[in-house]
């Protein structure tokens, strides 16, 4: 039986290659009479050809399919007519090649616009495409039910019904290529997913699969061995016969070769022997898929592949990695060089050109690269190699290779998929991602990794140690950068969008690769190798930069920027690798200004941002250690200690930046430089402020009024400073930087001063002079403050803000008498609890009265209506206590005086207005 299937099947095969060599052959004349004849159309649309002259050359090719005995020489030639001579027949269209398939689509495109295809309609559908396919489900369904019938009625012996079975499918395949030669060549055209000799090729692969596998898995006529190698001949002569029948019958002898190994089961696998097969399968399909132009068997190639790395590592232990990394490489290569290939390149070219030129937004760019042909290839392929190097990560010390170099890799391979050609840009992104995130569990994982190794659960060849992550993980981030450069250098020009992504690669996947090294496996007090590695990567940035400046292209600018970024962001990992706390602060910025100072000689946007960055870094690092190095190390000398140097030379390198680059073009970055040097100067005064004010120690303690007194006082006088640079050099940082400030200092006045540090709710003693106290510093120097900016800002900011800046130091003028007199009455402490003496509640209202009158003459005197209006609000205040307070309160003489004072200072006020009312001009110059 077993030398009777072979032997049907040996037939098969032989049988199959005659008839594809004709068939090409003969579909390749017929796509040249069907392009012809399109060509012709086009011409005779556009009034190039006369009838005649279609005609003639239509008939050309017939005549040279005519036997040779036909064309004697004794036959007359007629001669043309004087008309035609003018037109010169077009010369028969050459097949196109591989990497011209996307020109073909134009063309197709072209001739779509002069003859536009009707619309299938319901009857066609029905009629020629469904009925195809119920035919042919219902060809196999009879074919399963003779057998059924026959088993059930022991009609026929095993062997003879497998014969039979086999003989069926032969005739079913035979069927389908009479059909398909005398097919009419109109419906290839029309019908391609629809034609019945592939319906009829499908069934008989369907029927020699399952002969193969009933002699096998039901009967036991065959071994495991012969099994194998009939299920492969018969998947790989269905993928053959694919390239006359379509895409269809390809995806079914793509699915029977790799569903066979899982229909074999043996106790002793040969997983070399399992990859290679399935290594082939995948090349035959993506051969196929090459001279057809397919584009959706490939990816369905790439998904089975991948699924059975995937799956075969996941459910063994132990795991062979080699040939599964052998099998996921070959897939990486052939999509390299075999399909897609460089089919895809001219046209990704023309198109980032004409992108470039035409609209030359990132936005649109960005989402054109992310889409480009062919899409599911690239993401299938790239999604089988990062799971698969996911599953070996996962499968632990039960594996026969390190799984750091075989991530290392598959991950490689994938980004020099990525970096080689211009269509694979998914496999350029997902190999990055892979490279970050599988070097950082592998780091999370090396201890429970080498403790497999120690306990004895792993082989004892692979007991290795950190040195050998590390190093892998530094090696992949080289070649990374390698490829990045090389990317960039020789797609920028045609493809900028191409050469953007790999500089950014470059820059981000090398020095992320480091920074993981270094915080696993190396010495974070001082780190020579890492140091190097650092210093390297930012050289070759740094020199890429400079070499691809110098060709003076446009399309090089963005790369260029973005590599000079990464050159900052790896030097300052070197940095970091051999210094630490304040000499790490001091350098960081100190690079950065390096770079501001290389503007005079190179005029490269990035490097005033670099200037920021640095900035940003050196707020990070106060923002996680506020005392630069450390408390115990912090002395306690006011101002001169190491807050003077790790805060005051970032903030002197940030106006010295913000300075020299003042007249710069880019206002973006001027701006936010001025901004971050207006906040460097700030902080530095605040945090020396602080550490003065708490002895020497900076902790969390909630800050006393005083402290906090004078960091109000700061916020105003840095408005006024970022007023001041506002007037001498416009900038809407100055301009708004100091509308801000002001805000926020009002913000502390209303939450510090009045409420949460109010000495007379939390009873903080106020001192022992009378004048030269707590509520000196607290309440009147605010004030006083808030008034001699908001004079500063008349004329210079909106009338509503001078307003409230006017009303901050009414306010807090109002505040420190209040206090003064509740301190005069009650001693140092004027904490709440101690009630309030007669005295001192009608010394409120004479207080309150005089500060109403005094603000309402200097409201004459400059004219200022929100004095007047501050005045007037007192005095209503002291009538409300007078009336609510004094009333009940106060007894004897001075209620009487209470309320007499009162009036007369009521009346004076009467007069004082009815004066100011009747002798002010009409026209008199109101204050904005």
């Amino acid at each position: 039986m077993t030398s009777f299937l072979l032997l049907l099947l040996i037939g098969y095969v032989v049988a199959f290659f005659y008839t594809l060599n004709a068939s090409i052959k003969n579909s390749r004349r017929l796509a040249e009479l069907e392009q012809e004849v399109s060509s012709l159309k086009a011409k005779m649309t556009a009034g190039v050809l006369s009838t005649a002259d279609a005609g003639a050359v239509a008939r050309a090719p017939e005549e040279d399919a005519k036997p040779a005995e036909e064309l004697t020489p004794s036959e007359p030639l007629a001669a043309p007519a004087e008309a035609d001579r003018q037109v010169v027949p077009p010369p028969l269209p050459v097949r196109p090649t591989v990497e011209q398939v996307t020109e073909e689509s134009t063309v197709s495109g072209q001739a779509a616009a002069f003859e536009a295809a009707p619309k299938e309609s319901f009857e066609s559908r029905l009629g020629a495409r469904w009925a195809v396919w119920l035919g042919g489900i219902t060809l196999g369904l009879g074919g399963i039910l003779l057998v059924k019938y026959s088993i059930e009625n022991g009609l026929l012996s095993p062997a003879v019904r497998l014969a039979m079975a086999a003989l069926f499918g032969m005739l079913l395949a035979a069927a389908g290529e009479a059909i398909r030669r005398k097919a009419v060549p109109g419906i290839q055209a029309a019908y391609s997913n629809a034609m019945i000799p592939g319906v009829l090729t499908a069934a008989a692969s369907l029927t020699l699969f399952g002969v193969v596998f009933a002699a096998y898995g039901v009967y036991e006529y065959i071994g495991p061995t012969a099994a194998f190698i009939l299920l492969a001949l018969v998947a790989f002569a269905t993928l053959g016969l694919s390239l006359l029948h379509g895409q269809a019958l390809a995806g079914l002898g793509l699915f029977g070769s790799m569903i066979t190994p899982a229909l074999i089961v043996t106790e002793t696998p040969n997983i070399w022997a399992l990859f290679g097969f399935l290594t082939v399968s995948w090349t035959a399909t993506t051969l196929a898929a090459r001279y057809q132009r397919w584009l959706i068997v490939p990816a369905l190639a790439n998904i089975g592949l991948g699924l059975w790395g995937v799956g075969y590592t996941m459910a063994s232990d132990p795991v062979l990695a080699e040939p599964v990394t052998f099998a996921m490489l070959a897939m990486v290569a052939g999509s390299i060089w075999i399909w897609p290939g460089k089919a895809f390149e001219h046209t990704q070219d023309n198109e980032a050109a004409l992108s470039t030129e035409a609209t030359g937004k990132p936005a649109k760019r960005f989402v054109a690269i992310l889409t480009r042909a062919p899409l599911t290839i690239n993401l299938t392929v790239s999604l089988s190699i990062v799971l698969t190097a996911l599953a070996m990560l996962a499968s632990g010390s039960g594996i026969s290779m390190h799984p750091a170099f075989v991530v290392a890799v598959l991950i490689i391979g994938l980004a020099a998929l990525g970096a080689g050609r211009v269509n694979a840009v998914w496999p350029a992104i997902f190999s990055s991602l892979a490279a970050l995130g599988c070097a950082n569990l592998l780091a999370q994982n090396s201890l429970e990794f080498l403790n497999g190794f120690n306990s004895g659960t792993a082989p004892a060849t692979l007991a290795v140690d950190h040195s050998l992550q590390a190093s892998i993980t530094r090696i992949m981030g080289i070649v990374f950068l390698l490829f990045a450069v090389e990317a960039t250098r020789r797609r920028s020009a045609k493809d900028p969008a191409f050469g953007t992504l790999w500089a950014a690669i470059g820059s981000i996947v090398p020095l992320g690769l480091g920074i993981i090294s270094f915080v696993d496996y190396g010495n974070l007090t001082r780190d020579w190798l890492h140091a190097a590695y650092g210093l390297s990567i930012g050289l070759v940035l740094l020199g890429a930069a400079y070499r691809f400046d110098k060709r003076a292209k446009p399309a090089f600018q963005l790369p260029v920027n973005i590599m000079l970024v990464g050159s900052f962001l790896a030097f300052v990992l070197t940095i970091h690798a051999l210094t630490s706390g304040l000499f790490t602060t001091l350098l960081i910025p100190l690079l950065g200004f390096v770079y501001v100072l290389a503007t005079k000689y190179r005029n490269w946007p990035a490097l005033a941002w670099v200037m920021a960055l640095a900035l940003l870094f050196v707020l990070g690092r106060i923002a996680w250690e506020p005392t630069i190095v450390g408390p115990q190390n912090l002395g306690t000398t006011p101002v001169f200690n190491a807050l003077l140097l790790g805060y005051g030379v970032p903030a002197l390198l940030a106006v010295l930046s913000a300075w020299l680059l003042r007249h710069s073009p880019d206002l973006r970055v001027r701006n936010f430089l001025q901004a971050l040097a207006s906040l460097m100067v700030l902080l530095t005064l605040a945090i020396l402020t602080r550490h003065a004010m708490n002895g020497g120690v900076l902790n969390e303690a909630v800050p006393t009024l005083g402290e906090q007194s004078i960091y109000t006082l700061l916020t105003i006088g840095m408005s006024g400073v970022l007023m001041t640079l506002d007037m001498k050099s416009p900038s809407p940082v100055f301009r708004y930087g100091s509308m801000v400030t002001g805000c926020l200092a009002m913000v502390n006045v209303l939450a510090a001063h009045f409420l949460a540090l109010n000495p007379y709710f939390t009873g903080e003693n106020t001192g022992r002079w009378p004048f030269f106290n707590l509520l000196l510093i607290g309440y009147l120097l605010p004030g006083l403050a808030y008034a001699g900016l908001a004079f500063y800002a008349q004329g210079k900011r909106p009338r509503l803000y001078v307003t409230l800046l006017a009303l901050a130091g009414a306010t807090l003028g109002f505040a420190w008498a209040t206090l003064s007199v509740r301190r005069f009455w009650q001693g140092e402490n004027i904490a709440d609890w101690k009630g309030f003496l007669q005295g001192e509640t009608y010394s409120y209202s004479v207080v309150w009265l005089a500060i109403g009158v005094l603000m309402l003459a200097l409201g004459s005197r400059f004219d200022a209506k929100s004095l007047r209006l501050a005045s007037a609000g007192l005095v209503l205040l002291a009538v409300a206590k007078a009336f609510l307070i004094d009333m009940s309160n106060l007894e004897g003489v001075l209620r009487a005086l209470s309320f007499i004072g009162l009036g007369v200072v009521l009346i004076g006020i009467g007069l004082f207005y009815q004066k100011i009312l009747t002798t002010k001009p009409k026209d008199a110059k109101v204050e904005e």
